[in-house]
Parts: C-alpha cells; structure tokens; sequence
C-alpha cells in the first residue's frame, strides 16, 4: 500500500458533505484499505466559516474554494455546494489544476453533463456523480459499466423522495395535497420552497441524467417534459382506486419501437397496484431499468439525505481514487449514438380523463365522436350524474400524446363539457 496519502478538498459542508468528511474519517482504515492508499481530507470549503462543524479540524475550513481547488496538490475535488455556479467554474479549474472530480450536483451536470466531461477528457481526469440521480442506490455505474455490452431501452421509476412522500400520505390518508407538503416540510423532507420537487424540476434533471446515459447520447435538462404534481387532488386517487391503480411522479426515458429516437418525461401517473412501483412508499426511490438481455431490472432504496448521498459520494471516491492510483481514468462521456429527442406528442400513452357535463341525452355520444375524430380508441367509460350535472370519467387505448391532447382541446369546446375535472396518464399496463 502506498502510504502518501490522496488529498481530497470537499466544496460544501452542509448535510451531505458533513457526512462525508465524516465516513472519510470514521472509516479512513477500511477506505485506504480498498483504495491502496490513505485518503486525507486537505480543505473544506464553506460559506460561514464561523459554525461548528463537529469532527473537522477548523484549520482545513476556508471561504476561498477557488483557491483550494487551484492547489496543485489535490487529487480529487468532491462538489457538494449545488447549483450552477460557482460549482462549474470550480469544477473547471479543478480539472486545469490536475483534480478529479466527484460530484451529487445533478442540475449542473443535466445541464452542462457534456461541457464537463469535455473539459475532464481535456485534462485527462474522471468526473464521477453517482449521487446525482437517486442517493444511495447504485444506478448510473450498473448503467455506465455492467450493461455497457447490452441494449437498454427503457428506465423508468421513482426518482424524487419528497414528492414520492406526499403521494403516498394522499394515497394512504386521503390528505389532500396541501395538507401532504405540510406533513412533508415538517418531517425534513421537502425544503421551505418545494418548488423544484413538486413541479418535477429535480426528477426532470435525473431523468436527463439517466436518458443520456442509458441510451448514449445527448440528452438536455431542456428535452425533458415536465409536469409537476401540485394539481393531483383526492379525487384522482379515488378514481385511481376504483381502477385499481395508485399515483405516482414517474421519470421514464425510452428508445422509440424503431430504435430511431429518445424521449425523456417527468409527469404523474396511474400505475396499477401490481406494479412493483405502487408498492414504494414514504420517501423511497425506485428504478426500473429495461435491457434487452438482461430483462428487467429493479433498483430500491432511499433516494435522498445525508448518509445515503454520502454512501453514493465515498463510492465514486475510492474509484476516482482507484484510478489515480492507477494512472488511468474511469468511463467518461458516452453520445455515439447521437439519437434525437423526440417532443412528447410523439410519445405513445393511455389518458385517465375526467369530465364535467350536461346530464342530458346524447352526451356521450358528442364525446365519442371527439375521441373518434382524433384516431382515439376509448377503452373504458363511466358516467355518473344527478341533478342536470354529471362526472364522464374515459380511459383510452394507448395513443400518440399530440392526438390525446388534441381530444382534450376539442372536447373543451363542446357546450356540454362544463370543464375537464383532470388528466393523466395512465403507465405501467
């Protein structure tokens, strides 16, 4: 074994990097064991320089972090801070002064994923970010390296825990949704502005993420459609039960039936409770990944805080570390295929729609019609009413998504549609 150790300078000390530089201590023997050499933290840079960090010698914190990642003798930067900048600036010079880098920043590499891994080919360094898509649950290396010699086209899952929370507190409790953030915001698990949870701006970056990587080619924070959660009311869960079905935030990225294109989507939906992924609840995460060989595979376990992104974060450690010690650098950017992102009209779905109307004869007949005229096949409908008013509830076959949204214009306009109670998707069938 080496006995000169790596330095590493760790961007960040809140609740994931404090639960780094602590398994980097509590575990130093059993880290250098497995690497071929000690690891020592070198630096902590930090905003507020003056809080207690419990375990981190005050010495390494510093406020400059341009100045800690330009010292030439860092090994490997691990990027905690989030956001854009100054993370890509910092992750940039780290690579022009010799560091690898490890990062969980999964809305800078969504957005600038090929600018960096430009920049670290440039250099000859690794940019490792496990921790990016879905905390502890090993995901992107599986992706990266063991189904590098199989086909993948399909993934599909839970990837944001708080949102995955308020969904099952609705399911479960009949809460309704501002009730379910409450319970979640006061339990930890969504921040004072949930905005990037509940309007699906997180899973949207990891859904990027993992349709990059899964089908090798370019795909942006910008080609993902998103529809967030915040309009899913009691009464979608109830009509989800009576079909059978729960609610969920799905990131699903697929290869088009002609191998010729992507599409990447984050929105909620029906899925029928035999799914596996009915069954996830609280703030759990779940991944299912579609290869041609390997079938179906199933990955599970908490997508989020300190510890688990932390275990995601020491594990591209030791092998960035590996790799320096190796003089060798790991899998970096891989777009060969250069497939295009196809819009989400072109995405073939089913629709759970619910209608408000006239309770009067020859109203389901107009809304036939509707469906009929847009090449729309109606695979259920139940109506009920009282009163001069009635519900329409249809679910349809599987269809593109543009002919679905133009059913949903065109019955808007028919006098006897009061209004268009909700839509969704209907996934997993």
């Amino acid at each position: 074994m080496r006995t000169r150790p790596l330095k590493v300078a760790l961007l960040g000390c809140g609740v994931v990097g404090s639960e780094v530089a602590r398994i980097m201590t509590t575990h130093s023997e059993d880290l250098a064991a497995r690497i071929g050499a000690p690891v020592e933290l070198a630096g902590v840079a930090v905003r507020r320089p003056s809080k207690v960090r419990a375990g981190i010698d005050q010495a390494l914190v510093t406020t400059d972090a341009t100045a800690l990642v330009k010292r030439g003798d860092i090994d490997v930067v691990v990027e905690v801070i989030g956001g854009i900048e100054p993370a890509r600036t910092l992750i940039t010079t780290a690579f022009e002064h010799g560091a690898s880098v490890v990062s969980a920043n999964k809305a800078l590499i969504a957005q600038d994923g090929e600018a960096l891994h430009a920049a670290a080919e440039q250099h000859g360094r690794d940019l490792y970010y496990e921790a990016a898509v879905a905390g502890a649950i090993p995901l992107i290396r599986p992706l990266r390296e063991s189904l590098a010699g199989d086909k993948v086209n399909r993934v599909l899952g839970i990837v944001n825990g708080t949102t995955n929370f308020i969904l099952d507190k609705m399911d479960s409790t009949g809460a309704g949704y501002q009730e379910a953030l409450d319970e979640a915001t006061a339990l930890g698990y969504a921040e004072a502005d949930p905005t990037a949870d509940v309007e699906g701006f997180d899973a949207a970056a990891k859904a990027a993420i993992l349709a990059g990587i899964a089908f090798h080619t370019r795909v942006r924070l910008d080609d993902v459609y998103r529809e967030g959660m915040t309009e899913v009311t009691a009464a979608d869960f109830a009509s989800a039960k009576r079909m059978g079905c729960t609610i969920k935030l799905l990131a699903i990225c697929e290869r088009a039936a002609d191998g010729e294109s992507v599409t990447a989507r984050v929105h909620p939906a029906m899925i029928p409770l035999s799914h596996p992924l009915a069954s996830v609840r609280e703030a759990y995460n779940a991944v299912f990944v579609e290869a041609e060989a390997a079938g179906q595979l199933m990955f599970y376990g908490p997508g989020a805080g300190g510890a688990p992104t932390a275990s995601a974060v020491l594990g591209d450690l030791v092998a960035v570390c590996r790799n320096k010690l190796g003089e060798a650098t790991g899998p970096g950017d891989s777009a060969y295929t250069r497939l295009p992102v196809s819009s989400m009209g072109a995405v073939v779905t089913r629709y759970h729609i619910s209608l408000d109307v006239a309770d009067k004869p020859g109203v389901l007949a107009q809304v036939a019609t509707v469906f009929a005229e847009h090449g729309v096949s109606i695979d259920t409908v139940r109506q009920t009413g009282k009163d001069g008013e009635a519900s329409l509830v249809v679910v349809t076959h599987r269809a593109p998504d543009a002919a679905l949204t133009g059913t949903v214009e065109a019955l808007r306009r028919l006098d006897t549609v009061r209004g268009v109670a909700s839509i969704m998707r209907v996934e997993g069938e």
